[in-house]
Formats: structure tokens, C-alpha cells, sequence
């Protein structure tokens, strides 16, 4: 069993889940919400975050790391807020102002009570109950802006303390129905207990049972990845379990390195990236107590870029090349499923959507490019890109491929899959079915090996060969 050790809380600075029918939002949302395990905007496009965490609580002066953090391409930024009871409260003017810095600059603001880290077991951390109040206490300075602002309940809001790690879903639960009974109508994210790595599976087998708590059903959940997560297996199979059961799911901290182990930050990315799950990194400057390389600039300086700074923002995966502005701002939507502000449940925007009779191909106008991201003992994971190379357009599209060494597919996403022996068909959702000339869609997936893992000699689109 591994812990993660109290001394770090990056985020201090001394510092199976049962399958969810799909639950629209009880009410006209009028920011964002939450539907189908996806996060929606207010104007109804799909949002991942993409973003790093700003320790504003302690660097209150460092008002232009908001427009820097904007610069290097974040669309969110994570801000660190004191209640009062173990750091000088942020109050409700300072709030107002931390949500205007994330408005001028195009950013959503996801706001987090700090004060409750490590509760149970590090010394006066408070409970959810006491964080609400907090949120109450700041409530003029959020509502309205639901469109701009996630409410983060608390952060890591339990230690490993077994006696309290057991009330996590009551508490959270009963936080999340305190906050609506209150007015709160924005999306409400709840970190995991033990550090927010979530060892004892306590979030991943209660999350449900929360989500259904919360009368508006717009909860988000953020699972804090350090050492617990060093390798891929344990990383895609826990964001997996979330996603197969329709249970929105963040990556709310993730390091490259951390003193309870050295986190897999690069399937943490490309994984977040293949599911369209959000990350938020930790954390901008201003680390201490032995943390200090969780920096991703040094003094604040955003032209002095570390390690950890270069690699979540401009690495592969990173926040350069996936971010998109929220449609809010005017940004552009991503090629995932939209809907309309008018209906709760997603939309596709893409046409035509798949039908029995694809277009024709012509031989050969076609190319694949198979790749394995992620490995480990009897499991990997895969990117598969579609290029369609011909003059014409491909409306719906059934890949095949045959497997040399007995590999078995366990999941999919973006095409649904089939397997007969050896033989794999993958087919468009609905949202991939369009393949517009010299355009490429791609999709992944998860499967099983023993012996030997060699890939496909050969893909057929729509019954032609591909290159």
C-alpha cells in the first residue's frame, strides 16, 4: 500500500464504479454543466481544461501570472483561496477581483479552499462543512459568473487517516447538497481523500452515489496523481473506470516528480488527451518545503521556464498544442460531440452521421497510422489516425485490421469496436464519421496481449486498403 507522505501536499507549499445512466441537468443551466460524463460550456460546446494551478493565496502581488499563465496557452487556471482558518481568508473583494483577472484574460477560474487539505491527519485542516461556509461567506462574489467559475470544493479534503477517509461521500455528498440549497447553480468539483490520490478507491467506487446527490447533477471529480500513479496501468485504469461509467472525471494536480514517487506525467497527458478527460497541472511558482521543482517558472518569470514548465506546456500532449479556449471567450470548438445552450443531453455536430451504406472509396486513398502510446505487462493502450488521402469526402467508415498475436480489445473511444478471433472492425461514432478530404480522424483504444504485441500488416477502410 503506498501513501502519499504529509510533508508534500504539492498543494500545501511547506508545502467496481457501478455504470451511470446518463442524468441531465434538473434545471436551464446558465454556466456550465455537466451531461454524460462531459463537461459542457455555457454556450453547450464540450470543454476540457487545460491548465495549471497559481498559488494566489500566498502571492497575492503576482496578479500578471494570469495573463502569463494565458500566454503560454492555458484555458484554466486552478486558484489556490485561504478560508481563514489556516491562512489569512481571501475575502470576498479579493475573489471578485481573482474571477475579474481570469475574465480579462480568457480564462476559466476553477476556485479552491486550501484550508481543508490533509483533514484527519495533518493538523488544522478543516472539514467540507467548514469549507462550505467559506464559499457562503464569498457567495456575492460568484454568483453570476457560472459561466467563468468551477467551484472546487476543498482541497484534498482527507489525509489517510482510514476513520475519516470513510465519510468521504457522506461529506462530500452532503457539501455539494449545502452549496444548492444555498444558490450555488455552478459546476462543483470534489477532490479525492487520501491527498486527493484516492489509494483506497473510496472516490472511484463512491463517485455515483455523489453525483446523484447533487439535485442539479454537475459534479465533477479531480483525482490528484503524484506517486500513486507511476505507472500507465494504474493510470489508464483508473480514468477508464470513470469514463466507461459516464462519471466526469479531471486530473486536478499531476507533477513530474514528486519526494512519495516519480508520477508518469507523460501517460497522465496522453491519456487525458485520448479520453478528452482534463489536467491541471501543479503548480505555476512558488513552491517550498522540499517541492520546489514543482515550479513551472522560476520567480514567477514566465520566460524562465523550468524542466516541468517546458514540458507541460510546450512537451507533447501539452497545454500548447491541446488547448481550446472556452467558447465563452469566443474560442473555436474542438471536433467533439457539441449541443445546443437549449437541450442538456449532447448533440452531435458533426454530418451525416454513420449510416449502413459508407461512402465508396477510391484503392489506396486512404492512410493509417497505427500507434502504441502505452505498454505494461498484459495490457496497452493504442492511437489509431485515419487520413483520408482521395478527393472526396468519407461519410461513415469501418476500419478492419487482423491482430498477429492473439490481442484482445477491452474498450474504445471515438468508434465502437468488434472482434471475431483475430479479426477487428472498428466503426465510427457518430461524431468521427466524417472523414473530409485530406482531412483525419482519430480514435484509441485499450486491449489485452501475452507473448508478443506486433502490429497490424495491414488496414482495410470501407473494404479498400489502406496504405
Amino acid at each position: 500500500m503506498r501513501t502519499r507522505i504529509t510533508l508534500v501536499a504539492a498543494a500545501v507549499l511547506s508545502v467496481v464504479v457501478s455504470v451511470l445512466v446518463a442524468v441531465h441537468p434538473a434545471q436551464a443551466a446558465t454556466g456550465f454543466t455537466v451531461s454524460n460524463g462531459r463537461l459542457y460550456d455555457a454556450n453547450g460546446n464540450e470543454f476540457v481544461m487545460r491548465g495549471v494551478s497559481h498559488a494566489h493565496t500566498w502571492y497575492q502581488t503576482q496578479t500578471s501570472s494570469f495573463a502569463n499563465i494565458k500566454a503560454l496557452g492555458a484555458n484554466t487556471v486552478r486558484v489556490v483561496l485561504a478560508t481563514g482558518d489556516r491562512w489569512a481568508k481571501n475575502d470576498t473583494a479579493d475573489v471578485a477581483n481573482v474571477v475579474s483577472l481570469c475574465k480579462a484574460n480568457r480564462l476559466i477560474c476553477v476556485l479552491e479552499a486550501h484550508d481543508t487539505t490533509g483533514y484527519g491527519e495533518q493538523s488544522g485542516a478543516i472539514t467540507l462543512d467548514r469549507a462550505v461556509d467559506y464559499w457562503l461567506s464569498v457567495k456575492s462574489a460568484l454568483v453570476g459568473q457560472e459561466k467563468y467559475v468551477i467551484v472546487n470544493i476543498g482541497n484534498e479534503p482527507y489525509g489517510n487517516n482510514a476513520a475519516t477517509v470513510a465519510n468521504w461521500a457522506t461529506d462530500t455528498a452532503n457539501a455539494v447538497k449545502r452549496l444548492r440549497s444555498n444558490g450555488f447553480e455552478h459546476t462543483i468539483m470534489v477532490d479525492a481523500p487520501n491527498w486527493g490520490q484516492d489509494w483506497s478507491f473510496t472516490m472511484r467506487d463512491n463517485a455515483a452515489g455523489v453525483f446523484a446527490a447533487d439535485p442539479l447533477k454537475n459534479t465533477v471529480f479531480s483525482i490528484h496523481m503524484y506517486g500513486v500513479f507511476d505507472t500507465a496501468a494504474e493510470i489508464n485504469d483508473y480514468l477508464n473506470r470513470f469514463v466507461t461509467a459516464k462519471l466526469p472525471i479531471v486530473v486536478g494536480e499531476f507533477g513530474f516528480n514528486h519526494s512519495d514517487g516519480n508520477p508518469d506525467e507523460d501517460t497522465i497527458m496522453a491519456t487525458s488527451q485520448s479520453l478528452r478527460i482534463g489536467y491541471l497541472g501543479w503548480s505555476w511558482s512558488g513552491n517550498g518545503g522540499g517541492v520546489e521543482y514543482l515550479d513551472m517558472v522560476t520567480g514567477f518569470n514566465p520566460a524562465q521556464l523550468t524542466s516541468w514548465g517546458e514540458r507541460i506546456f510546450n512537451g507533447a500532449n501539452g497545454i500548447k498544442a491541446t488547448a481550446k479556449e472556452a467558447t465563452v471567450y469566443g474560442g473555436t470548438t474542438s471536433p467533439s460531440p457539441s449541443r445546443s445552450s437549449s437541450s442538456p443531453s449532447p448533440s452531435v455536430s458533426v454530418s451525416p452521421s454513420r449510416s449502413a451504406s459508407s461512402s465508396p472509396q477510391p484503392a489506396g486513398a486512404c492512410k493509417v497510422t497505427y500507434t502504441v502510446t502505452n505498454q505494461w505487462p498484459g495490457g496497452f493502450q493504442g492511437d489509431v489516425k485515419v487520413t483520408n488521402t482521395g478527393s472526396t469526402p468519407v461519410n461513415g467508415w469501418r476500419l478492419a485490421w487482423t491482430w498477429p498475436n492473439g490481442q484482445v480489445l477491452t474498450q474504445a473511444w471515438g468508434a465502437t469496436y468488434a472482434q471475431s478471433g483475430a479479426a477487428v472492425t472498428m466503426t465510427n461514432e457518430s461524431y468521427t464519421a466524417n472523414i473530409p478530404a485530406g482531412g483525419t480522424v482519430t480514435f484509441g483504444f485499450l486491449s489485452n496481449w501475452t507473448g508478443s504485441n506486433t502490429a497490424p500488416a495491414a488496414f482495410t477502410l470501407n473494404g479498400t486498403r489502406c496504405a
